[in-house]
Formats: C-alpha cells, sequence, structure tokens
C-alpha cells in the first residue's frame, strides 16, 4: 500500500487536474457508471463530535475509495485539528487496497474543481472581477479554480476578521503565482458584491453574509460554505434573483444546505426552482448561460465520487513519479 501525505500530494496533482479529472467523472456518472451509496454518520453527542464515512466506486477506471472524516469541535483546545480525514483507494480489479492518502487537500481540491466547473458554464466568459467572502481553509482552491476558468484582473477580499483577509492576499501570491491583478481588502461584504462579477462564499455562517440587494445583472455566484441544514450563507432575495441554480446533487443539498432548506421551511423559496445538478449542465441535458444579465448561482455540499475522481487521479501521478512510502499491510 502506498502512502501519501497532503504535501507530497500538493507537490503532483493541481486544480487544471482535478477540474479536467472531475469533470470526466461527472460524465461517467451521468452514464450511471459510478456507485454511490449514501454516507454514513455516527454521532458522538457528549463529545459534540462525528465521524463520517463516504463510499464510492467507478469502474471506468476500476478504482473504489471510502473516505473517512472525523469532527471533533473540541480538538483545538487539545492542540488537535477539529476535522481530520483519510481516503483508502482500492482496485476493483482484484481488491488490492492501493493508497491511504491525506484527504484535506484533495477535499479541498474537488470542491474547488466542482466551482471551476459550474464557473466554466455559468460566469459571463468576459468576467473579470471576483469577490471572495470569507478568507478561511476552503477559498484557496475555490479562487484557484476561478483563476483557472476565467481571465481574473481584480480580486476582492472580504473577511468579518479583517486580518485574516490580509494574510490571505498574501498567500494568494504562492498558490496563484501566474495572478498578476490587482487584490483589495474590502470593508463590507455588500460593496465587494455589487463590484463582482464572479462571487465566491465559503464560510461556516448561520446567517446571511450579503444582501441580495447588491447582487449586480450577470453575476455568477459559487456557495460552498452552508453545508449543514441550520448554515445559511445567502439571503432569500438572491435566491429569487437568480435565473439558474445548479446543484451538485440535489439530493444533497435536500438534505444538506441551509441555503435552501430555511427558505424552504419557510415558505419562501421552493426546490422545484431548482435548475439541475452539474452533471445534467457539462452533458448538455440543462441549460447553461443564455444572457449576460442572468444571475446564477452554484451550490455545493460535496459527494463522494468527487473525492474518488481525483484521489485515484492523485495516486496514478504518484505512481509515476515514484512520490510515497509502500508499506506492508
Amino acid at each position: 500500500m502506498l502512502i501519501l501525505s497532503e504535501k507530497q500530494i500538493r507537490s503532483l496533482y493541481k486544480m487544471k487536474d482535478a477540474i479536467h479529472d472531475l469533470e470526466q467523472a461527472l460524465s461517467n456518472y451521468m452514464e450511471g457508471k459510478i456507485l454511490n451509496p449514501h454516507r454514513t454518520v455516527l454521532e458522538f453527542p457528549e463529545k459534540s463530535a462525528s465521524a463520517l464515512y463516504m463510499p464510492s466506486a467507478m469502474e471506468p477506471i476500476g478504482k473504489t475509495a471510502v473516505k473517512v472524516v472525523t469532527i471533533f469541535p473540541h480538538n483545538p483546545s487539545l492542540g488537535k485539528k477539529t476535522t481530520q480525514g483519510m481516503i483508502v483507494l482500492s482496485d476493483t480489479n482484484n481488491g488490492d487496497h492501493l493508497a491511504c492518502m491525506n484527504a484535506s487537500y484533495l477535499t479541498r481540491l474537488r470542491t474547488g474543481a466542482a466551482s471551476g466547473i459550474a464557473t466554466k458554464y455559468l460566469a459571463k466568459e468576459t468576467a473579470s472581477t471576483v469577490a471572495v467572502i470569507g478568507c478561511g481553509a476552503m477559498a484557496e482552491e475555490q479562487l484557484q479554480a476561478v483563476l483557472e476558468v476565467r481571465d481574473i484582473k481584480t480580486i476582492m477580499l472580504f473577511n468579518r476578521t479583517k486580518d485574516k483577509a490580509h494574510s490571505f492576499a498574501e498567500r494568494i501570491a504562492d498558490f496563484s503565482p501566474e495572478y498578476e491583478g490587482e487584490i483589495i481588502i474590502m470593508d463590507e461584504a455588500d460593496e465587494a458584491v455589487s463590484r463582482a462579477e464572479i462571487v465566491i462564499c465559503s464560510t461556516r455562517s448561520e446567517t446571511p453574509v450579503f444582501s441580495g440587494k447588491a447582487l449586480q445583472p450577470g453575476t455568477h455566484i459559487n456557495g460552498v460554505g452552508s453545508y449543514l441544514p441550520h448554515m445559511q450563507e445567502v439571503d432569500v432575495e438572491t435566491l429569487l434573483k437568480c435565473s439558474k441554480i445548479v446543484a451538485d446533487t440535489i439530493e444533497g443539498v435536500k438534505d444538506e444546505a441551509g441555503d435552501f432548506i430555511i427558505p424552504a421551511k419557510a415558505g419562501e423559496w421552493s426546490f422545484s426552482a431548482l435548475h439541475g445538478e452539474l452533471g445534467e449542465l457539462i452533458t448538455g441535458q440543462i441549460s447553461s448561460r443564455e444572457t449576460e444579465d442572468e444571475i446564477t448561482f452554484f451550490k455545493s455540499v460535496g459527494i463522494a465520487y468527487f473525492d474518488l475522481a481525483v484521489a485515484a487521479a492523485a495516486y496514478e501521478k504518484a505512481i509515476q513519479a515514484g512520490v510515497g512510502t509502500e508499506v506492508d499491510i
């Protein structure tokens, strides 16, 4: 079995690779070539903690994987990370267990890649300004993906803790060294949104982080932060202003996306307003952007075969490059 650390995976597998591999996986999924059962969640109420087990299999590449993620909110007081994840990759031809891989970077990468694909199909071709609302761990790969598919000239950053926005601005040169445009730290989220053609939301907020009134015609939004039923990054006005709302999976957002669940329960919005799924978008089963003025929204809560797609591809690159540590189990 090959053991791959986050540092090793980062050295050989990039956003451009992930966008390509995930788009292929979406096509496979639409052709019924992927097994993706419901995830299993084990709760530990006395610790406010949980463990998630997410299996999937993709016959076209001959691989299956299980991602295991533990979420222990009190860990920082023990000097440990709140979230820890790993992926076990196996061969569907002979059952061999091929690799054990750090899942943190791959999870952020595949989430960014999904947003990049949505941006490619839904944002204006000429979009050159992006607002990043929330400068936490997920925002880096979200911005990378947008930079991969659009020629961005201006990046606007907003974070409730301004120092975090400044730190993020300094890191852009590290994760996207080819970017030569303007970087602006914004005082207000609404001001950033009002000037942006693409908006990235990746927060853990339980209340909307900007007002739908601030949205200008032609804006595309990627929302990846509110992944639990009680979280809500975008308000109802935003949803009502969108002509196309695309989900990574409709089943997933119905179960997990507070952005939709909260207004649906209040009778202010309906899931029937969803335009469709990302796989339908890339295969042309639903329409992409049709006018310069329409406002579009992509919502992602994640799905197991996204992890499999990037893990399998990263493993192949590691084998080719001779990266990783072989161990006998």
